[in-house]
């Protein structure tokens, strides 16, 4: 099971804390943790660099697995912001950007054009 998360602000953070994952857990949508289960914490991080951009944290925990808890931080920008977890899989989901930025540049020149 993929735990109980609860989330808060902490400044311009957004943080995700999960704890009480099964102890049967195998796997989890960070696909990250293999065997570790019942003292597993995961803490996870959004804030936002700039327009663009947010800065994705997480940091794994479970003294039963591991010596020492650790960190993995990704940038998500714009072209890349998809949950994981809802396109697990799903590959083509990289294409669908690039596909669109055409459709939308046409769609904003027209909007230009059309408001003069």
């Amino acid at each position: 099971m993929d735990g109980d998360s609860r989330g808060r602000w902490d400044g311009d953070t957004l943080v995700i804390d999960t704890t009480n994952f099964n102890d049967k857990t195998v796997n989890n949508t960070y696909n990250c943790c293999g065997t570790a289960g019942a003292n597993l914490h995961v803490v996870e991080r959004f804030r936002r660099v700039d327009a663009d951009t947010i800065e994705f944290q997480y940091t794994v925990d479970d003294p039963t697995t591991w010596a020492r808890p650790w960190m993995v931080a990704v940038p998500m920008t714009k072209l890349r912001f998809r949950e994981y977890a809802c396109h697990e899989g799903n590959y083509g989901i990289i294409g669908i950007p690039a596909e669109l930025a055409p459709k939308e540049k046409t769609a904003e020149a027209a909007a230009k054009k059309g408001s003069k």
